[in-house]
């Protein structure tokens, strides 16, 4: 829906979804529309589009679910964006229990909305929720929150290459409560950004920082979960990245601390002579990221020998000597999948020429997942679903 096909009024939509009680709270469940009054302008927002940075705007509408122990999901809305309203007691802010979900939507040539494999984040946000002692939201009802702000905020979907939707699905406790013990009330929203390049060099080698001092997660922990706080733990370490002219900060194992893990906020790779891709595998401390299973799945379809295994700041280091690691490269849903030149860390530490150009196994599966993601490609693996058109259309 166009933002000039939108009323004054508020309107009721209905989604398919038939999952249990304690998940979803109604049968089906059912959005209203409660247009902004300060959608901005086609000529605002074209302005936004034409230089949309990451994660800097934000569309016109947001959506909304609310939870509570004793009714299950309910009250799905459509809302104009906006502040949201906590009382200072709200348990997010003293404990922490909020998990998120990021992916995007794609504008193909024929001006039709997809986006990319949401199922797996929805069962990635189903995983992070028990975790996190949340609520799990049904992958329908996650499917369908998505279809939800794009049918009021689909023009804001750019059409330039490389640019995106990017959308932002959280769960947060905001019960007002100060006992320790999981949130009896909960709020699911999504909000929507243009996007363009995640770096400011747009695809170009990064160098990153080896952080030696502090590790992202550990065993038993939230490694794997995809919540505030493992990114939280990471901002330190990331500013000495940054004051060491890096781009992304490298973290090892909690355990050994011998073990490569994972960036930041992404996956890593290592592609070893031309036929064969290295990453480190899951244990629980790393995040399972939809951009690594993907790169996974379309190495094995060119037929490369792919294997998770623990991979040792020694392998990288002799690798990279003797010739045997060729490429190397981060991925994630935000910058998809980014070339590193060079590992640099305490005591003068550097692994690699900074000045090495992007590996040709790299760009060549960035360049595959990116056209089945606009379309340019087929969808041989059925990752796509359009979210212009209803469910039962789709």
């Amino acid at each position: 829906m166009s933002q000039a096909a939108l009323s004054d009024t508020t309107t009721e939509t209905t989604t398919d979804t038939t999952t249990d009680a304690t998940t979803t709270g109604t049968f089906p469940l059912t959005f209203s529309l409660t247009p902004s009054t300060m959608a901005r302008t086609r000529a605002e927002r074209e302005e936004i589009l034409a230089d949309p940075g990451f994660g800097k705007k934000f569309t016109d509408h947001m959506v909304s679910i609310d939870w509570t122990v004793e009714e299950g999901w309910h009250d799905a809305r459509v809302i104009p964006y906006g502040p949201l309203q906590l009382d200072p007691a709200s348990s997010v802010l003293h404990y922490g229990q909020e998990i998120f979900e990021g992916l995007k939507a794609y504008r193909h040539a024929d001006g039709s909305i997809w986006t990319f494999r949401p199922e797996k984040n929805a069962d990635r946000l189903q995983r992070s929720a028990r975790r996190l002692a949340l609520p799990e939201l049904s992958e329908s009802d996650f499917i369908e929150s998505i279809r939800q702000i794009i049918a009021v905020d689909g023009d804001w979907v750019p059409s330039d290459h490389e640019t995106s939707l990017y959308l932002r699905p959280f769960m947060i406790a905001n019960e007002s409560f100060l006992g320790v013990r999981a949130a009896h009330k909960v709020g699911y929203y999504v909000i929507a950004s243009p996007a363009g390049a995640y770096f400011a060099n747009g695809v170009a080698p990064i160098k990153i920082w080896l952080s030696t001092e502090y590790a992202r997660a550990g065993r038993g922990g939230t490694g794997a979960a995809k919540c505030g706080g493992n990114y939280a733990a990471s901002l330190l370490p990331q500013m000495q990245a940054y004051d060491n002219d890096c781009a992304q900060v490298l973290f090892l194992d909690g355990e050994t601390g011998s073990h490569i893990d994972e960036l930041g906020g992404m996956n890593v790779f290592f592609v070893y002579g031309t036929d064969t891709l290295v990453t480190p595998r899951l244990t629980g401390t790393i995040l399972e990221g939809v951009t690594r299973d993907s790169i996974i799945q379309l190495a094995r379809d060119r037929g490369l020998t792919v294997e998770e295994r623990d991979v040792t700041l020694d392998d990288w280091r002799d690798g990279i000597a003797s010739g045997a690691i060729t490429e190397v490269f981060a991925c994630g849903t935000a910058a998809v999948v980014t070339p590193i030149s060079q590992l640099k860390g305490p005591g003068g530490l550097a692994i690699g020429d900074a000045d090495a150009p992007a590996g040709t196994i790299t760009m060549a599966l960035r360049q595959e997942l990116t056209d089945i993601q606009y379309g340019l490609l087929p969808d041989r693996h059925g990752w796509l679903t359009r979210l212009d058109v209803p469910a039962d259309q789709a």
